[in-house]
């Protein structure tokens, strides 16, 4: 069976990547060359792995495929076409029932005639309404992966030909076959299966559409046009997708800002709480960087375009939660191999339920056996199992998105209660990461000031907000920099390079002791220092101890909340961070954090995570820059400061748009309600096959004396698959 579904996935690729003439293209390969091309990428909700450049039907399942990123049309295309052949054709459906019901009591036609007209009435509802779905049964068949359409193809199918021939050619038949006069025909199973499995189609494709709404609510936040500058000072309205990187754009007051860009003329207050929850516009003037779709609340603003169409803050947002919703949980796997052998089961039930009517069942004996085989066939189509985690999980990170936590993949919100031990970087993660120069020593070879020139003069080839805050001090003291060259960034301890021919190094204690440089003669300054919070840097001169710098780094406004609620659900907080040891431990020491690592490496980070997960513990690491990276991707969980870098959202699993840390409790919060979700679909979904197949076949009629008409079957069936996706909707309400 491994075998089968390597097959069929293999071949499923194959089919669906069309956007190359070569055979063999990957879905990947597919999704990079339409994201290129700015072509729409088609994807199954079942199967994230079908990638296709235009609409159609998964080639596993048969489920039609849908926009990998919605958009903000209502408007479903397969939605439309099902209510149309179900609206058009439900009259017949109805007509051909109440005959088959009540003709022989209305005597509206002689026996023969109404099997006639039964024929002419049927005839469009399943040939036409019911095309689709013998489309897909067929495709299931030549792609050798059955699957729900396999099963209703199959009965609705054999309930219409059989009635056909009957109708037809009724002398071919035994007596066996005859009752009140005439064959046997079941005209009215196959039309109603049909109108009832359209009916069950339009109410998932419904529920489905608002799996997306978190999605289309954030794709409604950017503007549609934007109002650009020439060079000739003139200025045009244009749409949004004609930006280009380098165009300057005038931001009215009112109007959002229309990219992501840097201020280059003009004062205004921004409204950014749709990225970082903050209730209070930030200012911004020339030189500080603005995020597309955030609001221009009073000033003018004229901005140059840095990053536009996918590569905004915004689009990656879509597109990362996009991704989550398509990822498929390990929960998901067990339901996709029980699927696989469950349709091939069913059918060889059908089978034997057929036989063992016919030969041994009472009279007429064929008859009850063709019905009961159609009704396994129906009853049993895996369509609530295959639905039963992807719903969940669309749910779940759309939900988290509208709270500032963005799920990675499927997998990420399965791990996540799991986690009990939290490895925590300091800057940027438990304070603002947006430091201020505090204080610069020299020792007696040097002054304060020089000290703090030559450090921001180094500094300017960095990245850290430690450095941003050594760079900005200088300038505002009117301090000349000069230019750096052969700068070198020890990850996470500090920064060397050269200035105007000297060797200069600046970082911890780690750095220096490893240069062999005494940093003792400024000790007990760095120590108070320290102890009041600050973070302290070292600066050597051509190997000699030069001075010293701190920088203070406020705690987080909502950090002390976020430990608490962490610390009351019994996961164990551990601080790791590259600062000095004093000044963790101050910051710890105010958070009530335990246990502290000071002065650690990039590499001390990650051995840290993986002595932990040696002692059996699942761990998430939160941090905001680059050298967490490594320690993150590590991690069970990897959990990035969405104002941190891009090397860290890339390496973590859960990012938290907001950098507010209360988002993890969040993120924990939905994970175990979202796993309970899943839980309770998949156990619905398999009770409910457990439980009807035996009914459709007949268990029942030695005690009861009744039978599950296929009708029934189908509307059971349609009714299943909806409740798992509207179960998987109560998520939004409960989280």
């Amino acid at each position: 069976m491994a075998d089968h579904k390597h097959h069929s996935e293999h071949q499923s690729q194959h089919q669906m990547s069309t956007l190359s003439p070569n055979s063999q293209e990957s879905a990947a390969q597919v999704k990079e060359t339409a994201q290129s091309t700015g072509d729409i990428i088609y994807t199954c909700p079942m199967h994230p792995e079908i990638r296709r450049s235009q609409p159609g039907d998964c080639p596993i399942c048969g489920m039609s495929l849908e926009p990998l990123l919605p958009t903000l049309e209502d408007e479903n295309p397969e939605l439309k076409d099902f209510s149309r052949r179900f609206w058009i054709t439900l009259p017949l459906t109805i007509v051909v029932t109440v005959l088959a019901m009540f003709g022989h009591q209305l005597s509206w036609f002689e026996t023969s005639t109404q099997t006639w007209v039964e024929l002419v009435l049927s005839t469009p509802v399943v040939l036409w309404a019911g095309l689709p779905f013998f489309i897909r049964g067929w495709h299931s068949v030549r792609n050798r992966s059955p699957n729900m359409w396999t099963l209703i193809g199959l009965g609705t199918g054999a309930a219409f030909v059989y009635s056909v021939i009957a109708t037809v050619f009724p002398q071919v038949f035994p007596e066996a076959f005859l009752s009140m006069g005439r064959v046997s025909v079941y005209f009215e199973a196959a039309v109603v299966i049909i109108s009832l499995t359209l009916f069950g189609q339009m109410l998932e494709l419904r529920a489905r559409s608002q799996t997306s709404a978190a999605i289309k609510s954030l794709l409604g936040l950017a503007p549609k046009t934007a109002r650009r500058v020439a060079d000739d000072g003139t200025e045009e309205d244009i749409p949004l997708n004609h930006v280009h990187k380098g165009d300057k754009l005038r931001v009215r007051p009112g109007e959002k800002v229309p990219v992501d860009g840097v201020v280059q003329d003009g004062t205004s207050l921004i409204d950014e709480s749709m990225l970082t929850g903050e209730p209070l516009p930030v200012r911004k003037k020339t030189g500080d960087k603005v995020i597309g779709a955030t609001m221009n609340t009073s000033g003018a603003l004229l901005i140059q375009a840095e990053k536009v169409g996918s590569a905004t803050v915004l689009s990656q947002i879509v597109q990362m939660v996009a991704e989550a919703q398509r990822s498929r949980a390990p929960m998901q796997r067990m339901a996709d191999l029980v699927a696989g052998y469950f349709v091939l089961a069913v059918i060889g039930i059908a089978i034997i339920t057929f036989f063992v009517w016919g030969l041994w069942g009472p009279e007429p004996g064929w008859v009850y056996g063709l019905i009961n085989a159609v009704a396994v066939l129906i009853i049993a189509c895996p369509c609530a199992l295959g639905l039963a985690t992807p719903m969940s999980i669309m749910v779940a990170t759309g939900r988290g998105a509208t709270k500032g936590v963005l799920f990675r993949d499927a997998a990420a919100i399965e791990n996540m209660r799991k986690v009990d031990t939290l490895i925590i970087d300091k800057t940027g993660t438990l304070t603002e990461g947006r430091p201020g120069f505090d204080h610069a020593a020299g020792t007696h070879d040097y002054e304060a000031t020089e000290v703090l020139r030559l450090a921001a003069s180094l500094d300017q080839g960095s990245e850290h907000p430690l450095a941003a805050a050594i760079v900005s001090a200088a300038k505002e003291q009117g301090l000349s920099l000069a230019a750096v060259q052969d700068f070198d960034s020890e990850s996470g301890i500090g920064v060397s390079g050269t200035v105007e021919g000297r060797r200069l190094i600046l970082g911890n204690t780690t750095l220096l002791q490893a240069m062999g440089i005494d940093a003792s003669p400024l000790k007990q300054t760095a120590d108070a220092l320290r102890e009041q919070g600050a973070s302290v840097m070292f600066l050597a001169v051509d190997n000699s101890l030069a001075g010293l710098l701190s920088v203070t780094d406020p705690i987080k406004p909502n950090t002390q909340e976020a430990v608490k609620n962490l610390q009351e659900a019994n996961i164990q907080i551990i601080m790791a961070t590259g600062d000095g040891l004093a000044t963790a431990k101050a910051v710890a020491s105010e958070l009530d954090i335990d246990e502290v690592h000071g002065e650690v490496k990039p590499e001390d980070k990650l051995n840290l995570v993986a002595d932990l997960q040696s002692q059996g513990r699942i761990v998430a690491m939160a941090g905001d820059g680059i050298n967490d990276a490594p320690a993150l991707a590590k991690a069970n969980v990897g959990i990035a400061m969405g104002t941190g870098t891009d090397v860290a959202m890339n390496s973590a699993q859960v990012t938290l748009v907001k950098g507010d840390l209360r988002g993890i409790a969040i993120a924990r919060n939905l994970s175990e309600k979202t796993i309970i979700n899943m839980k309770q679909n998949l156990g619905f979904a398999f009770i409910y096959n457990a439980l009807g197949v035996p009914i459709a076949a007949g268990l029942l009629y030695p005690i009861t004396g009744m039978l599950l008409s296929p009708m029934f079957a189908a509307l059971a069936m349609s009714l299943s698959s909806a409740s798992v996706v509207f179960n998987a909707l109560r998520l939004r309400r409960k989280t």
